[in-house]
């Protein structure tokens, strides 16, 4: 088993509403200074074979044609004794 970490955002170009809306509210609440605010996912899983990970964002975590992803593996899963 392996531990893994999918980080999912969309790419550069493509328009992101609620990281823009983020992005208008952080001044009126006193946040200034933040820009180009972008809002993706994080999925962490547990997986028998740390292979397939890519097939699985290309397939139904991530949507290749608006987002990127990232893939982190993590230590693996200690085996149950």
């Amino acid at each position: 088993m392996a531990r893994a970490r999918v980080l999912i955002r969309p790419k550069t170009g493509i328009l992101d509403p609620q990281g823009e809306a983020v992005e208008r509210a952080l001044p009126a609440l006193g946040f200034g200074g933040a820009t180009d605010v972008r809002i993706g996912r994080l999925v962490e899983l547990e997986v028998d074979d740390a292979a397939h990970l890519d097939q699985m964002c290309e397939r139904l975590l991530a949507n290749p044609l608006i987002e990127d992803y990232e893939i982190e593996l993590l230590d693996p899963v200690p085996s149950a004794a």
